[in-house]
């Protein structure tokens, strides 16, 4: 009968090294939810790590240098979060703007963002240098309104920009203060306009001029009901199961609960250990079972 005993030394070697990674397991997991992105705070329902956040909002930030908002039309900074108004203000690169005029771009947002976080109500696109068989100047001229009692004339006077429409055209070319809803479903082509700019908190703009706006996009959301200040007291993070997207109240690197963590008012229900630690466990009690099996081969033929 040959011998074992490589075999099982080569086992024993094997199970002490387990046994030490199964030590550092908490260490080697995954960090928690990340909630800073540069300077800027990443609160619930938003998360720019995958299970962290609302799932409704999964993905929709993404942090590399900055914060930036993701969507179909292309990557917008995030210039501000207010947590307690539910509001974000992102800024189009591409954007034209008192100050610069850049070639015209379409700001899409997906059916899921339009319906979770849409622009706010007092967030208005100002099409620019319109042609005049642009349909918001005929079959759909009701989609352009009055705002705060501004013109085209004053826009075009007051900005260095959009001064060059003017100068070209020895005349004010049409342009139109519209909602995100014309330049959702007409792209700048269709629209015939050739530049854009947006501006939010219309509604403290009367009496001020171009130079004083504030250009970008504000967009509103509202919070899921889902438990997530329960999880917050007890010290956990909300998070969501990236399979079921049913809310997770994350305690730890390995450590997750449906509703809090153990150390708050309540003993934390339905945790569970990290699949790695799971498999991890299973690996080193097969081995187990086959050093013992080796052992009592071993035995018996001595």
């Amino acid at each position: 009968m040959p011998s074992h005993e490589p075999f099982l030394l080569l086992i024993s070697n094997l199970l002490q090294r387990l046994a030490l990674l199964l030590l550092l397991l908490p260490s080697l997991t995954l960090s928690l939810c990340r909630d800073f992105c540069g300077n800027m705070a990443v609160k619930y329902p938003f998360g720019i790590d995958d299970g962290c956040g609302a799932p409704q909002f999964n993905k929709m930030l993404n942090c590399s240098t900055d914060l930036f908002f993701q969507t179909p039309s292309g990557n917008y900074k995030v210039q501000s979060i207010d947590y307690d108004k539910h509001t974000v203000v992102i800024y189009d690169p591409a954007m034209s703007t008192c100050s610069i005029l850049q070639p015209h771009h379409d700001f899409v947002m997906s059916e899921v963002q339009y319906a979770i976080i849409p622009p706010s109500p007092d967030t208005i696109f100002s099409l620019l240098n319109c042609s005049i068989d642009s349909p918001v100047l005929n079959h759909y001229k009701s989609l352009c309104f009055n705002f705060s009692g501004h013109t085209c004339d004053e826009l075009y006077g007051a900005c260095t920009s959009f001064r060059l429409f003017h100068l070209l055209s020895n005349t004010t070319p049409p342009c139109c203060f519209t909602g995100y809803n014309t330049v959702k479903y007409m792209s700048m082509n269709i629209l015939d306009c050739s530049h854009y700019t947006s501006v939010y908190n219309t509604d403290g703009l009367k009496g001020v001029g171009p130079l004083d706006w504030l250009y970008g996009i504000k967009l509103s959301y509202s919070v899921p009901d889902s438990g997530c200040e329960r999880c917050e007291r007890s010290g956990g993070t909300c998070g969501f199961d990236v399979e079921t997207q049913g809310m997770v109240c994350i305690c730890s690197s390995t450590l997750n609960s449906t509703r809090e963590c153990a150390s708050g008012s309540v003993t934390a229900t339905g945790e569970t250990r990290t699949r790695s630690a799971v498999l991890l466990q299973t690996l080193v009690l097969l081995l187990v079972a086959v050093y013992g099996v080796i052992l009592y081969d071993h035995d018996v033929y001595l």
